[in-house]
């Protein structure tokens, strides 16, 4: 099975809005910790270097399953 490297970058707050950006997929890891250390210095990714996050994936295979329930219903 083919796996992929999703990065993520992430920021939860208390009293405020997350922060979620998707980054990048990548082909190896290394690609993926590579994009990190561009990154690292740019505004706001500098002052939160924890909010990175690299999540691997398997191709061809559904992520969600379940559907949703939509908030304002």
């Amino acid at each position: 099975m083919d796996i992929v490297y999703d990065l993520w970058y992430v920021r939860e707050r208390e009293n405020r809005s997350d922060t979620e950006l998707h980054i990048g997929i990548y082909r190896t890891k290394k690609d993926a910790l590579s994009a990190i250390e561009r990154l690292r210095d740019k505004p706001g990714f500098r002052d939160w270097p924890e909010g990175f996050q690299v999540h691997p994936q398997k191709l061809n295979r559904d992520g969600w399953t379940e559907g949703f329930a939509d908030a304002d219903d």
